[in-house]
């Protein structure tokens, strides 16, 4: 079985580099190129991709407008930022607009193949991953991936619980100070119990560690 190619997003308005790059890239990826901003922003839109390659200098829309009206609807696909603009501000206004990663123009298309298999590998279309031993957590879709049984859907509750515990992985929290986080304020600290003990029932026993006398931390399944 022959597998699937990734789909890829080009936004570069270049009449020369568009097509050079459309080109590199098409024989490893299913690639669609635009050349401004709206057609971006509407290609985007339209479906779901594996990944973006998007100019920062584009007509109408400019490329960080782009990166961020997509993170804003919700597009969580990794995105590559290139420009011919190579200052730490330019870097950081592209990559706090959304972006990923940054690519500075003139480049190889050995780097930019690379750039792009680093983004692939370590992004899906669930969004951001937080790994969790040999397990993979998805907070934005409430995805767990199972080594052994594959994807695994939390509610809710459980997925904002696990979410605490995997964006503090060295923090032990009380059941007062996950209650307030996660659950109503009117709620009981055994509700903490429960939900720990539904987390651990759905996906491993070990996944939630228990300190005895502090309260919980994140474990290694």
């Amino acid at each position: 079985m022959v597998a699937q190619r990734l789909r890829v997003l080009l936004v570069e308005d270049d009449v020369r580099l568009g097509p050079l790059i459309e080109n590199v890239l098409s024989e490893r990826y299913d690639v669609m190129r635009v050349a401004d901003g709206e057609a971006g922003l509407a290609a985007g839109l339209a479906r779901d991709y594996d990944a973006m390659v998007v100019d920062r200098r584009l007509p109408g829309i400019s490329g960080g407008e782009l990166v961020k009206t997509l993170r804003e609807r919700g597009v969580v696909a990794p995105i590559l930022m290139l420009t011919a603009l190579g200052t730490l501000r330019d870097k950081v206004e592209g990559l706090d607009a959304g972006a990923n990663d940054y690519l500075v123009k003139p480049f190889e298309f050995d780097e930019l193949l690379a750039r792009l298999r680093a983004l692939t590998r370590t992004f899906t279309g669930e969004g951001r991953e937080l790994p969790i031993g040999e397990w993979r957590f998805h907070p934005e879709s409430r995805a767990v991936y199972s080594p052994y049984e594959g994807r695994i859907l939390l509610t809710d509750r459980e997925n904002a619980l696990l979410r605490l515990l995997a964006e503090n992985p060295l923090r032990t929290f009380s059941r007062r100070q996950i209650l307030e986080a996660v659950f109503e304020s009117d709620e009981q600290p055994g509700t903490v119990d429960t939900y720990v003990h539904y987390l651990r029932r759905k996906t491993d026993p070990h996944i939630v560690s228990t300190v005895r006398g502090a309260g919980y931390r994140l474990g290694q399944p």
